[in-house]
C-alpha cells in the first residue's frame, strides 16, 4: 500500500507479539542522519513499546546506506539476534547514483533474507525529495522505524 494513503506508525497493537524474550541488531546510516535518527528513535521507541528489553536491542552505525548491506551480514553471521532491522535514507539527486544505491542495498539485503536465518527488515527510505523523507521519518506520514520495529517482531514470531 502506498505510503500516501497509509500511515506508517499506524497499526493495531494487539497483533504485535510480545518481543521480550526477542534480541534485535539494528544497522543505521550515518547519511541523512536527521533523518535516520529520527526512524532509529521510532524503531527503538517501538521495540520497547512492546517488551523488547533494552539490553537486547543492539545498535550498529555504518557511513551510508550502502555499507547497510555488510552491517546486516556481519550482524547475521556474528551476533546471536532474531532479527536484523535496517534503516537508512536515499534522496534522489542529479545523478544516477541513487538508482545504484536503492538497487544495490534491494539486492543486498534479498540475498541476506534468502540465506540466513533470521530475517533482516528492509527500512531504507527511498524518496524524491527531503521534504517525503521527514514526512516518512515521524512527520505527517508516520515514521518508517516505527513499521520496521513491528514487521521485525511478526516476523520473529512468523
Amino acid at each position: 500500500m502506498a505510503t500516501l494513503f497509509h500511515n506508517l506508525s499506524d497499526y493495531n497493537p494487539n497483533e504485535v507479539p510480545n518481543a521480550s524474550k526477542m534480541c534485535f541488531g539494528i544497522v543505521v546510516s550515518e547519511w541523512n542522519a536527521e533523518i535516520t535518527s529520527a526512524m532509529l528513535d521510532g524503531c527503538v521507541g517501538t521495540l520497547l513499546r512492546h517488551g523488547a528489553l533494552e539490553e537486547n536491542i543492539r545498535v550498529k552505525s555504518v557511513p551510508g546506506s550502502f555499507e547497510l548491506v555488510y552491517g546486516a551480514h556481519q550482524m547475521a553471521l556474528r551476533d546471536e539476534l532474531d532479527a536484523i532491522i535496517v534503516i537508512g535514507c536515499v534522496v534522489r539527486g542529479e545523478t544516477p547514483h541513487f538508482d545504484y544505491i536503492c538497487q544495490g542495498v534491494s539486492a543486498g539485503i534479498a540475498q541476506i533474507n534468502a540465506t540466513s536465518n533470521i530475517p533482516v527488515i528492509f527500512g531504507l527510505l527511498t524518496t524524491e525529495n527531503m521534504e517525503q523523507a521527514k514526512d516518512r521519518s515521524g512527520g505527517k506520514l508516520g515514521n518508517k522505524g516505527d513499521e520496521c520495529a513491528v514487521t521485525a517482531i511478526k516476523m520473529v514470531k512468523f
